[in-house]
């Protein structure tokens, strides 16, 4: 059976090969940008982040194991969000930006409707939500985790990662209502 490029590439990486190193960064650093900007609002965070991310690969490298196409990509992804956890926690308290006290209500059980958004716009909505919803809204959606997991990952309750994301769901159904009456008073 013969090899994939991405087994190959994995050989490669696997000796430290600059050349390889150099073409994995090339081929998914603008993937891995975006994942770490999907987190982090920052600019400056999100170069810190995927840099961080990128050395945390070459060093464990040995660590990963090639289990068809896409496994690859999967694992950086798992490292690029695990590093950009690790910052935001870093970063401040990041238990009380989650608590659920503080929280306004927002009784809403629409699911957002992002048809007809572009892809940019949509990053935009989610990149301004607050910390806290940002973070569960991403693990949930993006990264499929449970709240039970989410929870355990941010050391918050599980009830609270509910309602962070039950908050942040309201929030873009909001966003997104007042994109669309922004859209169509632009072609009145």
């Amino acid at each position: 059976m013969e090899e994939s490029k991405e087994q190959i590439l994995v050989k490669h990486l696997l000796k430290k090969e600059e050349a390889a190193w150099k073409e994995l960064f090339g081929a998914y650093s603008g993937n891995l940008s975006y994942v770490c900007s999907r987190y982090l609002a920052e600019k400056e965070d999100v170069h810190d982040v995927l840099q961080n991310s990128f050395i945390k690969m070459f060093r464990s490298i040995e660590s990963f194991e090639y289990r068809g196409v896409g496994s690859l990509k999967a694992w950086m992804t798992r490292i690029t969000v695990n590093e950009s956890l690790k910052h935001i926690k870093q970063k401040g308290d990041f238990k009380s930006a989650v608590e659920v006290d503080d929280l306004p209500d927002i009784p809403n059980e629409e699911e957002p409707d992002f048809e007809e958004i572009p892809r940019d716009d949509i990053m935009m909505m989610i990149k301004s939500l607050p910390e806290g919803y940002r973070t569960v809204f991403n693990l949930f959606v993006f990264e499929k985790k449970s709240h039970k997991e989410i929870a355990g990952l941010l050391g918050i309750a599980e009830n609270s990662s509910a309602s962070q994301f039950h908050r942040a769901k309201g929030l873009l159904v909001q966003k997104i209502k007042e994109f669309k009456m922004s859209k169509k008073a632009q072609y009145e």
